[in-house]
């Protein structure tokens, strides 16, 4: 009820504002002559003066009656975000036992999921992730929701580095498209272009067809690599390496990225797509804050300026003798004291 609330007060005000402009209207008819001049005709803007009334006294009563009722905490609160201003980060991460084997990272010291934690972790102090819920997806012989819209960084950085949920699945193949499917059904409500899906796995066999579409709230997606690329560690009757192959056919299925997160970071660049809204309009990216904002005082700057208008422009017409010469005004001054 709160959110409508200004609307519902501006109607009201509006529809006094008729009733006065009408009132006032036929006030002035009755003494049109004294004000016009024998015409009775002000100047041809003037007809529009009380329906510009009625709209600025509108707009500002819509707007200070927003700022107080609705935005009043993010007015007064510089870190308050609302609901719909968050953005999304989806972490499909591999939690297979392969990424525990020990080849990833510049020196090949690492272990895989390590390495993945550190390219998270640098994503994390490179973007504003005040403004960012994070939901993570765990990807084995299939995948399972692990956090959904999170905005506690430490729960993240927690389940990268300190838990085994390998444990927690059926042995078998990595499944990433699971993960994938599951990504997009997490997102498929949320505002259009405010997530983004960031994989991080060493790669395994994904089926030629299956892979689903993502919704139209996937802005990005980016599907980065650990592990080394040339000599596997055997584990499990394989040879396991990072799959570039599959990863880059995956990022090309989903119309995303691929990065070798082995040795590098993400670099700038891919990283200010989490933050750049490339080709929106500044007016798409105006809360009801800033609309309140301007129509406040678009709304009383064009109030106060009317009568100033009206008084100057408002007609052609002045009151008084106009046109009398000095020979003239001493006829006239002493014949009024003759008259005396």
């Amino acid at each position: 009820m709160v959110n409508i609330l200004p609307e519902l007060l501006t109607l009201i005000v509006a529809l006094i504002a008729v009733v006065a402009e009408f009132v006032h209207s036929r006030r002035i008819g009755r003494a049109k002559r004294l004000i016009f001049g024998p015409a009775e005709k002000p100047a041809a803007w003037v007809s529009t003066a009380s329906l510009i009334r009625v709209a600025a006294l509108s707009a500002a009563c819509w707007g200070f009656l927003s700022l107080v009722l609705v935005v009043k905490a993010t007015v007064h609160d510089e870190n308050a975000i609302a609901a719909a201003d968050y953005k999304h980060l989806v972490l499909v991460i591999d939690v297979s036992p392969s990424m525990h084997l020990k080849d990833a990272g510049p020196n090949g010291e690492q272990q895989r999921r390590m390495r993945a934690s550190e390219i998270v972790e640098s994503v994390f102090n490179r973007i504003p992730m005040r403004q960012f819920k994070v939901t993570i997806i765990g990807v084995y012989s299939d995948a399972k929701m692990l956090v959904e819209d999170s905005t506690d960084f430490e729960v993240v950085r927690h389940i990268m580095e300190k838990m085994p949920l390998w444990h927690a699945y059926k042995p078998g193949k990595t499944e990433l498209i699971s993960g994938v499917k599951l990504a997009a059904k997490a997102a498929k409500n949320w505002p259009r272009n405010s997530s983004y899906i960031l994989m991080l796995t060493d790669g395994d066999t994904v089926p030629a067809t299956g892979m689903p579409k993502l919704p139209p709230s996937v802005k990005e997606t980016f599907i980065v690599g650990v592990g080394d690329s040339t000599s596997g560690t055997f584990i499990a009757d394989h040879q396991s390496r990072q799959d570039i192959s599959t990863l880059r056919q995956i990022a090309n299925r989903l119309r995303g990225i691929y990065h070798d997160g082995n040795e590098h970071h993400l670099s700038t660049q891919m990283v200010n797509r989490f933050v750049h809204t490339e080709g929106d309009s500044r007016a798409k990216t105006w809360t009801r804050r800033e609309w309140a904002l301007l129509a406040a005082l678009v709304g009383s700057l064009v109030y106060a300026i009317v009568p100033i208008l009206l008084h100057y422009f408002g007609t052609s017409y002045r009151s008084g003798v106009v046109g009398v010469r000095a020979g003239d005004a001493k006829d006239l001054q002493f014949g009024s004291q003759a008259i005396g």
